[in-house]
């Protein structure tokens, strides 16, 4: 087994998270937040897109099972790569399109699909391309959230309405 770990924000991390838990070969998922100047930032605080952190997620994945371009591949349809700072009705810095690489291989990879997905889009994507900055967990009520409360009024609306796209798109055969 060979483990890499893949940083991306699209968005909400309870909606990243839900997809990725349905992806075979993705051993962990933390819900949390990266790329901003606050030490040991808070749910509240990353809420008010002050901190310049985005949600993200940090899966571990064995590259046995799942490629990197894979993890990729999920990602950009999952989300909408082509709104600035905003998913749906999510809107500010801390909801951006966001992959944050951990190795040159991986900056490579993530080049090479944004590049072709970049045609499958209407409009320019937005991504933000960055080395993985800091990492902070997210607070623990955040992690599994959709598994734990699929009855929530933003869960049943918008983290399924992603999950059943991603089954649809990935997973059905």
């Amino acid at each position: 087994m060979a483990i890499e770990i893949a940083t991306i924000g699209g968005g909400c991390f309870w909606c990243t998270e839900a997809v990725y838990q349905e992806l075979k070969g993705v051993t962990q998922i933390i819900s949390g937040y990266a790329g901003g100047s606050v030490l040991n930032p808070t749910y509240e605080q990353v809420c008010t897109g002050t901190t310049g952190h985005a949600e993200v997620v940090q899966l571990s994945f064995d590259t046995d099972v799942v490629s990197y371009r894979k993890i990729l591949e999920v990602f950009f349809t999952i989300h909408d790569p082509t709104t600035l700072n905003r998913q749906g009705n999510d809107v500010g810095t801390q909801y951006r399109s966001v992959v944050f690489y951990h190795a040159d291989e991986q900056h490579e990879m993530a080049k090479h699909v944004i590049a072709e997905m970049a045609s499958v889009w209407d409009a320019p994507l937005v991504t933000e391309l960055s080395p993985v900055p800091t990492f902070y967990s997210a607070e623990a009520y955040h992690q599994n959230y959709y598994r734990q409360h699929p009855d929530q009024g933003y869960c049943a609306f918008v983290v399924a309405t992603k999950v059943a796209k991603f089954r649809k798109m990935f997973i059905s055969g």
